[in-house]
């Protein structure tokens, strides 16, 4: 009986040896897909180190974590290049989509805009959102106009009967760094000139036409 009950037992222990065995052949097979390009692979974590040119990219499933040899750092990441290895580095933003650094945005994910290395749901003052790069641009505000310049035609200020005159307004230097896109800078408006310059001769209007000759007087008789 004694027997018989020992056998039963290395029979049950024999058959958990070989599930368990099982078991970690599928998880090895399954850690080996993602240890392409590995240099030292896991069965626990995946790869530790890749080969040259390679990033490792290291994410968590709970408590556990998993490394994987990649080309490309997927989107959320960006690539750090160094003398042991090279890593893919989270952007710090949640909202960014890729990044430079881990806190300069370069693209941001839908629904947010990009500003200055930052992602916002509303672009901040003084910007306003393009919805084709989704991007904050600057908006750009003028100073005030300028007084109308001289009424000119052809660089002339006199001798025609129509000429224009223009004025202008400034763009803060902050503005024209950053791009903005601004408003009208000139305006241009047609004004009435002087016809005759100062100096000039002009003709006399009854120039061309014969003199009247004044009709003579008879002398009176006893005068």
């Amino acid at each position: 009986m004694q027997w018989i009950i020992f056998m039963l037992l290395l029979f049950i222990s024999s058959m958990e040896m070989l599930t368990q065995n099982r078991w970690k052949k599928q998880v090895s097979a399954g850690l080996l897909e993602n240890c392409t390009g590995c240099v030292l692979c896991s069965e626990d974590n995946g790869c530790i180190t890749c080969h040259h040119r390679l990033f490792l990219l290291i994410w968590r499933d709970g408590i556990r974590q998993y490394g994987m040899c990649v080309h490309t750092c997927p989107p959320g990441y960006f690539g750090v290049r160094g003398l042991e290895v090279n890593r893919c580095t989270k952007c710090r933003s949640p909202s960014c989509e890729s990044c430079f650094s881990r806190d300069f945005c370069m693209k941001c994910k839908d629904k947010f805009y990009l500003h200055k290395g930052q992602c916002f749901r509303q672009c901040p003052p003084s910007t306003a959102a393009q919805p084709g790069t989704r991007e904050c641009q600057e908006t750009c505000e003028p100073g005030p106009w300028s007084e109308w310049s001289a009424c000119t035609h052809e660089s002339r200020t006199c001798g025609c009967k129509w000429g224009v005159e223009t004025r202008v307004r400034e763009v803060p230097a902050a503005a024209r760094e950053e791009g903005a896109a601004c408003p009208a800078l000139s305006e241009t408006r047609k004004c009435r000139m002087r016809k005759h310059c100062p100096g000039e001769k002009t003709e006399p209007k009854n120039k061309g036409k014969k003199r009247q000759k004044k009709p003579k007087t008879e002398a009176h008789a006893g005068t």
